[in-house]
């Protein structure tokens, strides 16, 4: 039976693989397999069925929406392992769940074909200039409709120094366009069929300029000189392999202790092996966990964390939930400690999880959030390192680059994240978490010290090098020294998203030409 309605919004079968491969292709980009240049050629095969539909108003939109769904689909599958693992929903339904939120992101790309589809109806092959513009809009209309740009196609970058150092002009958002960028010139010698010579030549000759300011201009400008810099602190950073579930009481406090004789071990060592006159500060990082420390409403743990603190003589930063007088509610926080046993400082996480941690309005009081429901911070608090200033980043907020561009505008030396991925299990959310923070680095050219419960512990260089990793789901301590940075900022630090509002403004005023435009120069123009 024919449904001619239907039909007519479907497209050809052929132009449906086209964008199914594509979404293939740039799965291979992203942990865990980590093929970084497969998004340089991955969106060919997507392009050239929008092309093949152009003159049809749905089709375009249904194959990015199809691309969209099987690229989230096969990256973020992980996010079934929590609802199957520890709440025994049934697989089906957890994967069913999964495809309705796939089904969500996937508008977006299907709305990048859209435009590209009535681009090339309204001017010709000259549109093609505007596809890495249009790429990044929808993704930047993603990030602000949804506050999630996960897995953004700049993010497949994070492991490749090559494009990795545009972080630092406009974010990943703009290694985002040069991925797209790198995609027009091979679609055309493939398979357009009209002046692709010309346009060929354009756009090989914008990548050979990009790629030189890339290898060339940026490191040059870039402050990677910490060697020559003095100590201001020293770091422990500990990673506990908590376990997600069966925390009773006992166990949450033999817990608890071995996190401090993880420390003290690392701190014994670093004394014994001290070669300099000089002592700087040390801090001792607990990571985020399902410990639920309450430092201000459970008297015990303050004690304890006190106790320990003075005993060695440390700072000690740790994950607590603290209570908000306003509401009656709690702050997801990152306190530190003094080596005087008193509290010197606490960040309230900003960023909280959708639906996880807060429920968006105007659905709080509707639904409950899954882990809890916070109030969320509204200071950019620093950290006192010595000499030097942290910035605190917890979980999820590491997606956002604004939250450490601010924490530099104020003055960090140093980003600090602490996280949690143990909820998702051994699967590829651990790197591709890493990728965020590996961007957050290069971005403000201050290096992120990642401190996990399961992994991936790391120190993250201002150039984006991921360096001294723990294994995963291990105990293991790092120490790592932070230098005090010279305070220069990166253009993106000063300007923020500045790339992706003009890629805004440019796709905004393209739909606006080609909507209004009566006398189409360009269109048919081959």
């Amino acid at each position: 039976m024919k449904f001619p309605a239907i039909s007519r919004f479907l497209p050809d079968w052929r132009n449906a693989l086209l964008a199914l491969l594509s979404a293939g292709l740039l799965i291979l980009a992203f942990p865990p397999f980590e093929l970084w240049i497969a998004a340089w050629f991955a969106l060919v095969p997507l392009l050239w069925a929008v092309e093949r539909e152009k003159n049809s108003r749905s089709r375009p939109f249904v194959l990015g929406w199809l691309f969209g769904n099987m690229f989230f689909f096969g990256t973020c599958w992980w996010l079934t392992f929590a609802p199957i693992t520890y709440a025994d929903f049934p697989a089906p339904l957890a994967y069913f769940l999964l495809f309705c939120v796939t089904s969500v992101a996937a508008v977006f790309p299907g709305l990048f074909a859209a435009i590209c589809a009535f681009l090339l109806r309204r001017f010709g092959s000259i549109a093609f200039l505007s596809v890495p513009f249009v790429w990044v809009f929808t993704e930047f209309l993603r990030y602000w409709l949804t506050g999630n740009n996960w897995n953004s196609i700049g993010y497949s970058q994070a492991f490749t120094r090559l494009t990795l150092s545009f972080a630092g002009i406009g974010g990943v958002l703009f290694v985002s366009l040069i991925c797209c960028l790198i995609n027009i010139p091979l679609f055309l010698l493939l398979f357009w069929k009209g002046q692709r010579h010309v346009w060929n030549i354009i756009f090989l000759c914008l990548f050979a300029i990009l790629m030189i300011f890339a290898t060339v201009v940026i490191p040059a400008r870039t402050n990677i000189g910490s060697d020559s810099k003095q100590v201001v602190a020293e770091v422990t950073a500990i990673q506990p392999n908590v376990p997600m579930s069966g925390l009773t009481l006992d166990k949450w406090r033999d817990l608890r202790k071995e996190h401090v004789q993880l420390a003290e071990t690392a701190l014994t060592k670093i004394r014994e092996n001290r070669s300099w006159h000089y002592k700087p500060p040390n801090l001792i990082i607990f990571p985020e966990s399902p410990m639920n420390f309450m430092y201000e409403d459970d008297p015990e743990t303050k004690e304890f964390i006190n106790g320990f603190a003075k005993r060695n003589s440390v700072n000690v930063l740790f994950n607590s939930a603290e209570p908000d007088a306003s509401n009656g509610k709690y702050f997801n926080s990152a306190v530190m400690v003094g080596a005087e046993g008193k509290e010197v400082a606490q960040y309230d996480k900003i960023y909280l999880l959708p639906f996880g941690e807060a429920v968006p309005f105007p659905l709080e009081g509707i639904l409950p959030g899954f882990v809890g429901n916070f109030s969320y911070g509204r200071e950019y608090d620093l950290l006192p390192l010595g000499e030097a200033k942290a910035g605190v980043m917890i979980c999820f907020e590491s997606h956002f680059g604004q939250l450490s561009r601010e924490y530099v505008r104020n003055g960090a030396d140093v980003i600090i994240e602490m996280t949690n991925d143990g909820y998702l299990g051994p699967t590829p959310v651990l790197r591709q978490h890493l990728a965020n923070a590996v961007f957050r680095a290069v971005e403000t050219n201050r290096p992120v010290l990642r401190v996990t419960n399961v992994g991936i512990t790391a120190y993250i260089n201002e150039r984006g090098e991921v360096l001294d990793a723990a294994d995963s789901y291990v105990e293991a301590t790092r120490v790592w020294s932070v230098t005090k940075s010279d305070g220069s900022q990166t253009f993106y630090v000063k300007y923020g998203d500045w790339f992706a509002w003009l890629c805004t403004i440019i796709t905004v005023g393209l739909l606006g030409l080609a909507t209004f435009w009566k006398n189409r120069i360009f269109r048919n123009r081959e």
